[in-house]
């Protein structure tokens, strides 16, 4: 089973005025994601607003991207949720659509134990046949994934890989230390991307891919191809970057510099609110330091 890619994009759900899924402006920027860096997207996220859609919206989003893209890249839909059964009937209506792999996060809220989670896991993978990339941000869900556990979980057929935003660069180097050498360990913090490579990770699912992912895609085969050196001036200079898109909670930042570049996605849906003025002329002069604006 191959891997997903190295640069995949954790995509914005561009809204309309009214705050309606945008449809039109999803194809064009799944078009433009692939044709600036992207390997793969990650469609249905934390920062695609994930939590404010409902069905009926997720599964058009992902008809629209699969029927955008689909030839042309890999597509993971995140079926997730706090509820295996709903992730289940989620999992199934991507499959069914014609995802390549589908993402799920580490159950957030009701905090099952570590046991519960491996169950919760393998009985998604038993009720599909895609790839699954597993999710572990402990930081939103309140539950942290243990090596182990991962561990566990790596030994069923169709769980092979995880994106890693704990920010705990020493529980990666452990997992990429004890798990198979096709198992891949994606890092979920841009700014982590190359010290997770450092350890043995396969690439990021990336937030600022929507405004560098050449630039993050360089970086990347620059350390897997030897030139450490050429890899790390590229990580310090994309620094302001990885740093401005997180100001405030994603995806707030990365949709208002879309925004400013002339890639129209639109606004939030409440709860998430808009950025303050002195936080867009932060974000503004930081995109003007990299020629977007």
């Amino acid at each position: 089973m191959r891997d997903f890619g190295e640069v995949l994009t954790a995509m914005v759900t561009p809204f309309d005025k009214e705050k309606g899924v945008d449809l039109k402006k999803t194809r064009e920027l799944a078009s433009y994601l692939i044709e600036n860096g992207s390997d793969g997207l990650v469609v249905l996220g934390t920062t695609g607003e994930v939590p404010t859609l409902i069905t009926e919206e997720k599964i058009a989003i992902l008809e629209a991207v699969v029927d955008e893209v689909g030839d042309k890249t890999t597509v993971i839909a995140g079926t997730g949720s706090y509820s295996t059964a709903a992730s289940i009937e989620m999992t199934r209506k991507a499959e069914e659509i014609g995802v390549d792999g589908v993402m799920l996060v580490v159950p957030y809220y009701n905090k099952p134990p570590q046991s519960g989670l491996y169950e919760h896991f393998k009985a998604i993978a038993a009720e599909t046949s895609l790839p699954i990339m597993l999710y572990n941000v402990p930081g939103r869900t309140s539950r942290n994934i243990d090596v182990k556990t991962v561990n566990r979980l790596a030994e069923i057929d169709n769980i092979i890989a995880i994106k890693e935003a704990s920010g705990d660069l020493g529980q990666v180097a452990d997992l990429t230390r004890t798990l198979p050498d096709d198992f891949y360990v994606y890092s979920g913090d841009d700014n982590l991307t190359l010290p997770i490579l450092s350890v043995g990770g396969q690439g990021v699912v990336s937030v600022a891919s929507h405004l560098v992912g050449k630039e993050i895609k360089e970086m990347i085969r620059a350390f897997k191809e030897g030139n450490v050196s050429r890899a790390i001036e590229l990580n310090k200079y994309l620094g302001a970057i990885f740093t401005g898109i997180f100001i405030t909670t994603n995806p707030i930042p990365v949709k208002a510099a879309l925004n400013m570049i002339g890639m129209e996605v639109g606004g939030l849906r409440p709860p998430l609110i808009e950025l303050n003025h002195s936080e867009r002329e932060v974000l503004r002069n930081i995109l003007k330091g990299y020629d977007l604006v």
